[in-house]
């Protein structure tokens, strides 16, 4: 385990806080926000994503309160992998979609409602980055909501797909469900706090799709039978080689979406 590090508990919203884990890198910025929910004041959390295995940064998440409830928003272990770890140390159950990462809870099915720390809970199943990805929407949270979106939504840069788990026609509807939550604040899983859920859908929307358009105009240029490093090197000239894998990950998604 690595040393505690200097982070502090700082407020996201009004049932929310965070606190950033030590673990930042080319995928996940500045480190994994593992989020602490509940009525301020309560004594008791649910803690969504517990991050990598460090005994301080779990330490001073255990510190805040009683943890009711632990929840995962995805398989990667930049937010799964301290969650057994975090079980034993709270006693609280781990639930995420996939039954490999739950300890001593059940997996979350898709519209459940989950009232645990004074809070609701909603979840919504989100494919596309993963295909065991979740978001938690919390409509209580302020005038508009919030949503845990993982690394559904970033608050910063745009998000991979981890094809061939991932996959683009996925993460498009995934899109469109999250864009009628409205306004909702995005507390994503790494980067800053956004504003407004429903925006930033939209700009990844467009996104998205200049991508496509970028490597359809590949594909003209190579030839219909062109391959994912081609493709890369194509569309992702000025790529730093750290993200360089993502980036493949991306095309092969992309080209497997656009052959049908």
């Amino acid at each position: 385990m690595n040393p505690a590090s200097s982070a502090s508990i700082l407020p996201a919203s009004d049932l929310a806080r965070f606190r950033l884990a030590p673990n930042p890198g080319p995928m996940s910025l500045d480190g994994t926000n593992s989020y602490l929910l509940g009525v301020p004041g309560s004594g008791s959390a649910v803690v969504v994503d517990p991050g990598p295995l460090d005994e301080g940064h779990l330490g001073e998440l255990a510190a805040e309160g009683r943890v009711e409830l632990i929840l995962v928003t995805h398989r990667h272990a930049d937010h799964s992998a301290a969650a057994a770890y975090f079980h034993e140390l709270t006693g609280a159950p781990v639930r995420a979609a996939d039954a490999c990462h739950c300890h001593g809870g059940q997996p979350l099915t898709d519209g459940e409602a989950i009232l645990a720390a004074g809070i609701e809970l909603r979840v919504i199943a989100a494919p596309g980055h993963t295909s065991d990805s979740v978001c938690f929407h919390l409509p209580a949270d302020g005038p508009n909501g919030s949503v845990l979106t993982g690394d559904t939504i970033l608050g910063r840069g745009t998000t991979v797909l981890d094809f061939p788990d991932g996959k683009l026609g996925d993460y498009l509807a995934t899109l469109d469900r999250l864009e009628e939550l409205g306004p909702a604040t995005v507390l994503p899983g790494h980067g800053p706090v956004l504003p407004a859920l429903d925006a930033v859908v939209r700009s990844y929307r467009e996104h998205r799709h200049e991508r496509l358009g970028q490597i359809r105009a590949a594909l003209g240029d190579l030839g219909a039978g062109a391959g994912v490093h081609e493709i890369t090197d194509a569309v992702y000239s000025d790529i730093d080689p750290a993200v360089r894998r993502a980036a493949e990950n991306s095309v092969a998604a992309q080209l497997e979406f656009l052959r049908g």
